[in-house]
């Protein structure tokens, strides 16, 4: 162990560590989720101290020396190194406070190595050097944006890969009647292609609002330090550092017009968690049409077959579970959930800042991961490997009495509810009910009652009806 001193005293860090006397303190005081702060996120904060940096060098704030092992730690840990020396929990105090110092004081110790120096010694300082002209208060909500688009765009990708395998099996099924359903009971027929036209068309909506919602967190207070207002940075560095964390990040940043209003106000998380919480929805109710139309094997809809990926059960031998779409199910609950964390934390930021972005963090950048990973399991572990049962989807279209609706440009209501009723007393077809009771021929029948017809637009508009 090595002794550090603050101003609230000493304490020992453990001899290996590169973190130092704030990180310690943090883990004493925020014993609580048990979850690291996201990679993500430490890779973005790392990319804002070499962005400082390099701007505080080049405007002479900082020394050469000093500025490079700086920027050469912090680049390390953007590209993933030392990642194990970011233990402070993900829910903590402090707005973010605990993680800044975290980072500073992995690149203060690890600069420090690469001046010749050891852990502890500090020739480079975390809070003179590494955060010089900047407060928690603008780079951790910088920090929490660049991850978000960093994220978003990849989830953009993995839920257009879901709408392209929907789609595929949209042109697979186009042929297929069946059922279609309306509160859980007959309606009129529909293809399974049209049901599956469905659910691409609503994840092909999310894809594009999360492609385009990423804009919308391009906007960053760096700079303005404690309130937005900027005290102890210089103004030139205000426009130099933005300059360098765009060239640094990739990413198209631009200074806030209002950098007190972006280091108050957090709504901009709440919109982005809203379209997540979308899609969410959508996914959830795919996952749960999916269960419904595979239900059985044979006491349930069992129109289509899911992919048997495990046993089902301990107890009933050769049970297989739906268990893609359960999950999936579950990366929905959790989302949804996630989204009112962070509504709640956004709405409860006061005055100057958002002292409750580490739970905001925490949420925002869980959600994004877990629906990409839901997104795609579901592409391909469950709608590319989804076969149908065509002989069931017939059976059922042949002896409900989805078809009735087509004999109403015809009959009219109320012979066809006649039509119904006796079909129903009988146990007879729609097809041989209505001859039976002398409505229609049977070769008139088989024109009207045309189930390849049934589904598309203009069923109604009919030789027959004209005649």
């Amino acid at each position: 162990m090595r002794i550090e001193k603050d101003f609230l005293g000493e304490k020992q860090v453990p001899e290996h560590a590169y973190w130092g006397i704030h990180t310690q303190r943090a883990l004493e005081n925020f014993p609580l989720s048990g979850h690291p702060v996201h990679s993500n996120l430490i890779k973005a904060l790392a990319l804002v101290k070499v962005s400082a940096a390099q701007a505080n060098m080049e405007l002479g704030y900082l020394d050469n020396d000093t500025g490079y092992a700086i920027i050469e730690a912090g680049s390390e840990i953007a590209a993933g190194k030392l990642a194990d020396q970011f233990p402070t929990d993900a829910l903590q105090g402090g707005a973010g406070t605990s993680t800044n110092m975290n980072v500073n004081e992995v690149i203060a110790n690890r600069a420090t190595e690469l001046l010749g120096g050891g852990k502890g010694q500090y020739l480079v300082d975390p809070l003179n050097h590494v955060n010089m002209h900047q407060s928690t208060n603008d780079v951790y909500p910088t920090a929490l944006r660049i991850a978000a688009i960093k994220m978003l765009l990849p989830l953009s990708e993995q839920i257009a890969e879901l709408q392209d395998v929907l789609q595929q099996k949209e042109a697979e099924f186009a042929g297929i009647l069946k059922p279609g359903r309306t509160q859980l009971q007959d309606a009129v027929p529909v293809t399974l292609g049209q049901e599956f036209s469905g659910w691409a068309q609503a994840v092909a909506r999310d894809r594009w609002r999360i492609y385009k919602v990423e804009e919308r967190l391009r906007q960053v207070n760096l700079g303005g330090t404690a309130a937005g207002t900027g005290i102890n940075a210089p103004r030139e560095y205000i426009f130099l550092v933005i300059e360098k964390l765009r060239q640094n990040t990739g990413i198209g940043l631009a200074r806030a017009e209002s950098l007190i209003d972006v280091t108050q106000n957090a709504d901009v998380f709440t919109e982005v968690s809203g379209l997540l919480k979308a899609a969410a929805v959508n996914l959830n109710k795919i996952a749960n049409d999916l269960r419904l139309l595979s239900s059985g094997p044979f006491a349930g809809f069992a129109e289509i077959r899911l992919p048997e990926k495990q046993a089902g059960s301990t107890i009933m031998p050769g049970k297989v579970n739906p268990i893609i779409p359960e999950a999936v199910n579950q990366v929905a609950f959790q989302v949804i959930a996630a989204d009112l964390a962070i509504t709640m934390a956004c709405q409860n930021g006061q005055l100057e800042i958002n002292q409750f972005l580490p739970l905001v963090t925490y949420n925002l950048l869980q959600a994004i991961d877990l629906l990409g990973k839901g997104a795609s399991i579901l592409a391909y572990k469950c709608v590319s490997g989804i076969t149908v049962n065509e002989e069931r989807c017939l059976e059922l279209v042949e002896h409900s009495l989805i078809t009735a609706p087509i004999l109403m440009p015809v009959l009219g209501y109320a012979k066809t509810a006649e039509v119904v009723k006796y079909a129903r007393r009988e146990k007879v077809t729609v097809r041989q009910a209505v001859k039976d009771l002398g409505y229609l021929s049977s070769e008139d029948a088989e024109k009207v009652l045309d189930y390849h017809l049934m589904a598309r637009p203009g069923s109604a508009d009919k030789p027959l009806r004209e005649e």
